[in-house]
């Protein structure tokens, strides 16, 4: 390590040389490469943190241009950990960088998570959230948690040094239809960045064990007003002993929906016959969007029912797949001979195919 490179942290004296060696010798996992994940790894890199992990499998959108600053034009339609992990090493190439093109999931979370010290949840969604939180109380990892809603963010460090989780502030998980949308609602170029770096200061506290961890404490940022406040939060002993992952992380469906994989969809499209509806909004549906597909959002889609051959199958597909399920439900709802099928992980799950327009 070039102890120039990092000397104007190394002479901050409740910092030192000790400090920069415990950074040196970390491992920290950054689980998603999009608006929070940019600046927690870009500075976690910078500060010279001896290892890094980057899990996510999306793919750069032109969309996400406007805050995920590590990215630029020409990265457009490559896939994020292959991005970041390129430009993080011509920032520091000191620094081991590992890749995981997947997403979290049931079956990945605990082996990919078991290798590192620190875990950074920079996810977008509620399932991952409760996953990282499982499989890190069941590792005994402390994880830094940000989210995002509207113009306002969150941050707080989970099970550090036997402290709360996130289940000790966030008891269940809401259901799906209380949940806001990040592409209907959007973000603020700016507040990915600012949260990030919150839970890159966050997690250097934590290796370092300098300052006053935000463990117990959960951090609410106003970006109109430029208002904090803290909100205290004590353990609640049950969620400090968690046993085994669940079955599912997936929200809780009233009903039995169908659905198809990603890979069963690429399988049929030749079919010009099938009635594929994208219910997402009309940007994203221009921004890219399967060939054959009909743009339907999902607030329209009651408005529009009669666009609709119930007496054919019909294939609802969003972003992720929170979408299409809602949309197979409203369908349900109304045409109960309808046969109905939801694309699971939407798009996202389509980043390797060919068929878009």
């Amino acid at each position: 390590m070039s102890q120039n490179r990092y000397s104007r942290q190394i002479q901050l004296k409740s910092f030192g040389k000790l400090a920069q060696d415990k950074l040196a010798n970390a491992k920290v996992l950054v689980i998603g490469a999009g608006g929070l994940g940019v600046p927690v790894l870009t500075y976690l890199n910078a500060m010279g943190v001896g290892e890094i992990g980057i899990v996510d499998n999306d793919t750069v959108s032109i969309t996400n241009l406007h805050r995920q600053v590590l990215f630029d034009e020409a990265d457009v339609d490559s896939l994020k950990v292959t991005v970041a992990a390129r430009k993080l090493k011509a920032q520091n190439s000191t620094t081991q960088i590992k890749t995981f093109a997947t997403f979290l999931n049931v079956e990945n979370a605990l082996d990919i998570i078991k290798n590192y010290d620190y875990v950074v949840d920079a996810s977008d969604n509620f399932p991952t959230r409760y996953l990282v939180n499982d499989a890190c109380v069941l590792l005994n990892k402390p994880f830094v948690y940000g989210a995002l809603h509207d113009f306002e963010g969150q941050v707080s460090v989970f099970n550090a040094n036997g402290g709360p989780t996130y289940r000790c502030l966030f008891p269940t998980m809401p259901k799906e239809e209380e949940v806001p949308n990040c592409n209907d609602n959007g973000v603020l170029g700016i507040l990915p960045g600012i949260i990030g770096n919150l839970q890159a200061l966050e997690t250097v506290k934590l290796i370092t064990g300098i300052g006053d961890l935000l463990s117990g404490t959960l951090l609410i940022f106003d970006a109109l007003s430029q208002r904090t406040q803290k909100i205290k939060f004590p353990s609640v002993q049950e969620n400090l002993e968690i046993k085994e992952l669940k079955i599912s992380y997936d929200f809780v469906c009233e009903t039995a929906l169908a659905s198809i994989e990603a890979v069963g969809l690429q399988n049929i499209l030749a079919d010009k016959n099938i009635q594929l509806i994208d219910v997402r909004t009309e940007n994203e549906f221009e921004d890219e969007h399967l060939v054959g597909a009909t743009n339907i959002p999902l607030d329209e889609l009651d408005d529009r029912l009669e666009e609709l051959d119930i007496n054919a199958p019909i294939y609802f597909i969003c972003q992720s797949g929170i979408r299409s399920k809602k949309a197979v439900q409203i369908v349900n709802n109304q045409f109960s001979i309808a046969n109905c099928i939801h694309v699971n992980g939407g798009m996202n799950s389509l980043n390797s195919f060919a068929n878009y327009a």
